[in-house]
């Protein structure tokens, strides 16, 4: 398995919760446990170094809803891979990395109010609005070396005032305080702007499909 996927992995089971991973030939199978995210089975490789016979073995085994997979390469790739029970995310996710070191943590914006906190491995971060509703939030699981940077999220009626890019380095200055030395994160879209602006660096594409025989 790719090292910045297995980093990938290590921390987020961290950050959410989820079962330890099984190892399989292909990447790994992690148990979730919720409705709408049963299991995931994630392939180890990336780009063209991806098993097209082995992303085909995986998803014809998978029977029930609510299963995803997670494979590193164009979704308009590997959509022609899967049959019409599968529902495939048209647009990618970015597998991205960042150098980590120590630094002071920056000020709270003003009339926001910060909330930190680490819990079972993971530090979360809560910036409040005003009027004491969500402003912003981001959680980072360091696991040795790397940390995985997860569910960072500002209100749309806070974007563009420099929230997002608060709550990053909060989360990279207190994983960096941890001993890690590199940050991964599956960005999407929307978000990938903000991370390249500090730093991150697209490793791969993400193709997230789910199961759904409904449909």
């Amino acid at each position: 398995m790719d090292r910045t996927v297995r980093a990938w992995v290590d921390g987020w089971v961290v950050s959410r919760g989820a079962a330890p991973p099984v190892t399989e030939p292909w990447g790994c199978t992690i148990d979730v446990g919720t409705t709408g995210q049963v299991t995931r089975h994630v392939f180890g490789a990336l780009g063209d170094d991806l098993d097209e016979t082995s992303v085909r073995k995986v998803a014809g085994a998978v029977t029930g809803a609510g299963v995803w997979l997670k494979a590193f390469r164009d979704p308009s790739v590997v959509a022609g891979w899967l049959d019409d029970s599968w529902w495939i995310d048209p647009e990618p996710g970015y597998l991205m990395t960042v150098p980590l070191a120590p630094a002071d943590a920056p000020d709270v914006p003003d009339g926001y109010r910060l909330r930190s906190w680490s819990r079972g491995g993971v530090t979360r971060v809560l910036v409040a609005a005003p009027d004491g509703s969500l402003a912003a939030r981001g959680q980072i699981a360091p696991t040795g070396a790397t940390a995985v940077a997860d569910q960072i999220e500002t209100a749309p009626e806070h974007r563009r005032k420099g929230l997002g890019r608060f709550v990053m380095r909060t989360l990279q200055s207190a994983a960096a305080r941890q001993g890690a030395q590199t940050g991964v994160l599956a960005g999407t879209p929307a978000g990938r702007g903000l991370y390249e602006a500090l730093g991150w660096e697209v490793v791969a594409l993400l193709t997230s499909a789910k199961h759904d025989p409904r449909t």
